[in-house]
């Protein structure tokens, strides 16, 4: 989605003409989720994608009639219509499509420019028309028409930005009406203290990925670099030993180095925070103690070590004797995971980021079966 913002802010500054479509909500085998972007110009260009190739060119004829002068709209596409071997989504999902002119030019390049930097920012859109608004840390560009909606949706874009998620929230209502719309499984409510209208917002989200930084290039490396992966993750791997550290052995990792763990981490340590993750997986004191000694120093949000209870106690005296608090002891989580009962590195690996998410998510990591209210909590 990146991409294609940063393509919408060129040919903006480039005086081209566009419609943005993009995905509000699907069903089903949709090929894309919330807040995938199709960029259609007045000249017939096209760039981004709402549905892998299925219902482009529909898309490109409502984009059109928008470049005419038509009102931004929400289209649905899906298996059940008429018409849906005729756009060809014959995948069995349905999904719908918000398609209105390019937002204002400050909005779009703020956008464009904190996105390529890694700053959280959110582009916010109302499903009925009328404004745009970038928002993020440093406030809010652009306007929804009126103070109050622009709180409400600076406040819908903090709670998706915070989740890393795009889609459809709805903000402005009380929190009366927002609890019923929760229990009602709606979508997400964010409460503006009652002052302006509830009103449909879509909430594309640029965050920076979560990190996991794992530290030894051991064989249980090599699982939890996948499922790392896989959960969206900026994935690190650091190892002293060059044997270790081969990059064929880690295909889903963004990086793997060789250096020393502690003097890697000292020298990237300014993106560590609440969404970095660090496992330390080396087994080896030498290794492990001086990493883990900056790791609890620092703002990662989660830090773990593997190694027997026996070799827990013996970790703690060193990191102690390197200078470590109390405090800063209570943040390892050794030995790493949660208690799954698995066996081998593939079912140890998924225990490792259970725990993570878990952590991150501030779930219990007990079963289902014994809490009560929502399956998913707030």
């Amino acid at each position: 989605m990146r991409h294609v913002i940063e393509q919408a802010a060129a040919w903006q500054r480039a005086g081209v003409r566009f419609a943005m479509a993009t995905v509000v909500r699907t069903w089903g085998s949709a090929p894309h989720g919330a807040g995938a972007t199709m960029l259609v110009a007045a000249d017939g260009r096209v760039a981004g994608s709402v549905s892998g190739g299925c219902v482009e060119a529909a898309v490109c004829a409502a984009a059109e009639e928008v470049l005419a002068g038509e009102p931004a709209r929400v289209e649905r596409w899906g298996v059940g219509d008429e018409d849906a071997f005729a756009v060809g989504l014959t995948c069995g999902g349905t999904i719908e499509v918000l398609i209105r002119e390019a937002p204002p030019e400050a909005v779009l390049d703020r956008v464009a420019r904190e996105a390529a930097a890694g700053v959280p920012v959110a582009l916010v859109t109302p499903l009925d028309g009328g404004g745009c608004l970038a928002a993020g840390g440093d406030g809010v560009t652009g306007s929804l028409g009126d103070a109050a909606s622009d709180r409400a949706a600076g406040l819908a874009a903090e709670g998706m930005l915070g989740r890393g998620a795009s889609g459809v929230v709805t903000a402005g209502a009380d929190q009366e009406t927002a609890d019923a719309a929760g229990e009602a499984g709606a979508d997400a409510t964010a409460d503006a203290g009652g002052c302006a209208p509830a009103r449909e917002l879509l909430v594309q989200s640029f965050a920076p990925r979560p990190r996991l930084l794992i530290f030894g290039a051991a064989e249980f490396a090599r699982p939890l670099t996948a499922i790392g992966a896989a959960l969206g993750h900026r994935v690190t791997v650091c190892d002293a030993r060059p044997a270790f550290a081969v990059p064929a052995r880690f295909p889903g990792a963004d990086e793997v180095v060789t250096d020393r763990p502690d003097r890697w981490f000292t020298a990237h340590a300014g993106p560590v925070g609440p969404a970095t993750a660090v496992c330390v997986l080396t087994h080896d004191a030498r290794f492990d103690v001086p990493v883990l000694a900056l790791a609890l120093r620092s703002g990662a949000g989660y830090v773990g070590a593997m190694g027997s209870r026996r070799t827990h106690t013996d970790r703690l005296e060193r990191l102690r004797a390197a200078g470590a608090t109390e405090a800063e002891l209570a943040r390892l989580r050794s030995p790493i995971g949660l208690d799954l009962g698995g066996r081998g590195a593939e079912e140890t690996a998924l225990s490792i980021m259970a725990e993570i998410v878990a952590v991150r998510r501030g779930g219990s990591g007990a079963p289902l079966t014994e809490r009560e209210g929502p399956v998913h909590g707030s």
